[in-house]
């Protein structure tokens, strides 16, 4: 790699990869080998008849990414245009084949040479994208820009950053409310892994669960009251400014990144209420609660604005953590839940895997990098 760091770009094609394995062989039921089929049956891939022009899209265009993060990542990398190509395209392309042909084995799953055709021409358009970007220097300008902005170590707090907006797709019981898995021993989990740690009482105080008469009074409302909705949105929206802030120096820039991720917030979730209920119901996502929750969010912003990089993590900590609680313990909501059988049982399901996988696990993620980070500062 001519003596350069692992690039961004580089860890999130890692990412990427495992989060398209994931949506090609959800829901990882029913294996079993074919009856009657050999190795040949398994490996030379069917070209089916049918035609869906919206399952052409989805393919060709979910491995554009792909093709894109690894050709910049292998030019970031030091390596020539021509060698940048060849990983971009034959890299996609296998693990694309290798999938379909794991699909044979899910009886819910149908491989298809067409859709390995469509993967393939994917990556290709990608890296060809990022041929041009660099022959244009915008790689390069990319690089200058980081510079200037994040400090060296922040491969793992920029691949969260662009994970961000795909885990907004996914349906949430509230708008920006990530990490829906919840669970008392994932809470158990992160109460263990922060002791020792700075704040390490004031966390575990936020990581308890609440009373069960509490509990018991949640699970039998409909929806979330309007504290619970305001303060939800609120952890929502300053979840990417923590984990930006925590890479970036004091002052106005953190600023600009929290109204970048005020609009990508905007945009993440009037398209993800847009391909859930139509584009008539685009800004349903906006309820009266949405903008004193903007409101919340921007005076923690200006508090956080001087802080130092320390300061941050340990606050962010708390921030992330009591979204995890206030999602986790959010009621039902049958509203909610046809919505998720929307997107399990219809065209959704492209996605699903990809969408959901993010929007579970993404603040258990960024938990992950601030504890790596504190303790790697104590």
């Amino acid at each position: 790699m001519n003596g350069r760091r692992l690039s961004t770009a580089t860890v999130l094609a890692a990412m990427y990869a495992a989060l398209v394995a994931y949506a090609s062989l959800y829901p990882f039921e029913g294996w079993h080998w074919p009856a009657g089929a050999g190795w040949p049956d398994l490996i030379g891939l069917p070209w089916p008849p049918w035609s869906d022009a919206f399952d052409r899209y989805a393919n060709l265009l979910g491995y554009v990414p792909f093709g894109l993060l690894l050709a910049v990542g292998r030019l970031r990398e030091g390596a020539t245009p021509a060698r940048a190509l060849w990983p971009a395209v034959l890299l996609p392309a296998l693990l694309s084949y290798t999938l379909e042909v794991l699909q044979t084995l899910l009886p819910v799953r149908h491989p298809s040479l067409k859709d390995w055709v469509m993967n393939s021409a994917g990556s290709l358009a990608g890296a060809g994208v990022a041929l041009a970007m660099h022959r244009a220097g915008l790689v390069e300008n990319w690089s200058a820009l980081r510079q200037r902005w994040f400090e060296r170590e922040s491969q793992g707090a920029l691949a969260l950053l662009a994970l961000w907006p795909v885990g907004l797709l996914f349906p949430a019981p509230a708008p920006l409310a990530l990490g829906q898995i919840g669970g008392g021993r994932l809470l158990d989990g992160l109460a263990a892994w922060i002791e020792g740690l700075p704040l390490s009482e004031a966390l575990r105080e936020v990581l308890s669960p609440l009373p069960a008469t509490h509990a018991a009074v949640a699970a039998t409302q409909v929806g979330l009251t309007p504290l619970a909705e305001v303060l939800i949105v609120a952890l929502g929206l300053l979840a990417p400014c923590v984990v930006a802030f925590a890479v970036v120096r004091p002052g106005w820039r953190r600023l600009a990144l929290a109204a970048g991720a005020l609009v990508l917030a905007a945009a993440g979730m009037t398209l993800s209420t847009l391909l859930n209920f139509g584009p008539g119901h685009a800004l349903a996502w906006i309820t009266p609660w949405s903008l004193p929750a903007v409101g919340v969010a921007a005076l923690v912003v200006l508090a956080l604005a001087p802080m130092s990089r320390q300061m941050v993590l340990g606050v962010g900590l708390m921030l992330l953590t009591g979204l995890v609680v206030g999602v986790a313990q959010a009621p039902a909501d049958p509203y909610f839940a046809q919505n998720l059988q929307s997107w399990e049982q219809g065209r959704f399901v492209h996605f699903h895997g990809l969408a959901q996988w993010v929007g579970w696990m993404w603040p258990y993620a960024a938990i992950a990098w601030m504890l790596s980070r504190l303790a790697a500062k104590s």
